[in-house]
């Protein structure tokens, strides 16, 4: 019986070298057959770990987070912002492939809420302005 760790752990190995940084159906599947786990198994963990998708994301995974600090401190503004700085809408991605949005659980940020993760950063004490200059800074970084 293979180990939870080694699961994820190759789980995010895909993911990291993917196209659109995420693990495609296939990829499960073949995850399933070499190690000897149930597609399902496989599925439940891609679909719980938030930093796992089994959807298509961005270079950048800006993750507000929705945990009752974050809520309460104003995330759903936080989340009109960003979609309207990068174009789109929760759950999708930008057409250049840059940015995806997506709420998450609690990312340990209460004392900055409301809070983002963007790939392994996070930032807090955002207003309109601290977003559109982030988004500008990380649009300058990709190039």
């Amino acid at each position: 019986m293979i180990g939870k760790d080694k699961l994820i752990e190759t789980l995010i190995n895909v993911q990291k070298n993917s196209k659109g940084h995420y693990i495609s159906e296939d990829k499960l599947e073949e995850i399933s057959k070499e190690l000897g786990v149930s597609l399902s198994k496989v599925h439940g963990v891609a679909s719980f770990y938030s930093m796992l998708s089994t959807k298509e994301r961005g270079e950048y995974v800006v993750q507000i987070c929705n945990s009752g600090p974050c809520y309460i401190q104003g995330a759903n503004n936080i989340a009109t912002i960003f979609e309207e700085e990068l174009g789109i809408k929760m759950g999708e991605v930008t057409e250049d492939k840059k940015f995806s949005l997506e709420f998450t659980s609690c990312i340990g940020a209460c004392d900055i809420a409301p809070a983002v993760k963007i790939n392994n950063e996070v930032y807090g004490g955002l207003n309109k302005e601290k977003i559109r200059e982030l988004v500008e800074m990380l649009r300058k970084e990709g190039n």
